[in-house]
């Protein structure tokens, strides 16, 4: 099926450019928390296949921490920010000052405080997609998942695979002094409410 949405209507500058002003509005809301110095690399923006995500996750058998949101307004669909055990565990820590090697070590504060950061992080993609596109966006609350990747994909997958193939895909990386922390925003929009 064809992308009636709009990933063919809004050209590939405007893309980039959401995606390079969300991810310094990103990367500034994370160094407030950490009170710490966090830049963003620029970030990849593609838009692949909703059947090739899992192996671009680096396969559909990683374990991955991710948080959804529901969008609604002039865009509905769902927004992902997906990020793998290391970096999940390795932003958590430094939170929390904390040395959890594993997702499912994390307890009720380690899942607070990873759904708070991909709650600001995905708000802060919406807020630029908004701003540049003149759209209304709205969000609902945040839901956390931890899983292997193909079955955290498998949820949205089944309403997906109905009406479209492509997502927008933005792939960035946070810097500290110390850490890469790897991360990938995935907006799937559902065709069939627009």
């Amino acid at each position: 099926m064809s992308n009636s949405w709009g990933f063919n209507q809004i050209d590939a500058d405007t893309l980039k450019e959401i995606a390079n002003i969300g991810s310094g509005t990103a990367a500034g809301s994370l160094a407030s928390l950490l009170k710490d110095k966090i830049t963003m690399t620029v970030p990849e923006v593609t838009t692949p296949e909703f059947k090739d995500l899992p192996d671009i996750l680096n396969g559909a058998d990683k374990v991955v921490a991710s948080v959804f949101v529901k969008i609604y307004g002039d865009i509905k669909g769902t927004m992902m920010y997906v990020m793998d055990e290391n970096s999940a565990c390795t932003l958590t820590n430094r939170l929390l000052n904390k040395k959890n090697r594993s997702l499912y070590d994390f307890g009720e504060m380690e899942l607070s405080v990873i759904t708070e950061i991909g709650n600001i992080l995905t708000s802060s993609y919406l807020m630029s997609m908004s701003s540049l596109l003149k759209f209304n966006i709205t969000k609902s609350v945040p839901y956390l998942a931890i899983d292997m990747a193909g079955a955290v994909l498998s949820v949205p997958a089944t309403e997906f695979a109905k009406v479209a193939d492509s997502v927008l895909l933005i792939k960035s990386t946070l810097k500290d002094n110390t850490y890469n922390m790897f991360g990938f925003f995935i907006l799937i929009p559902d065709f069939g409410e627009i």
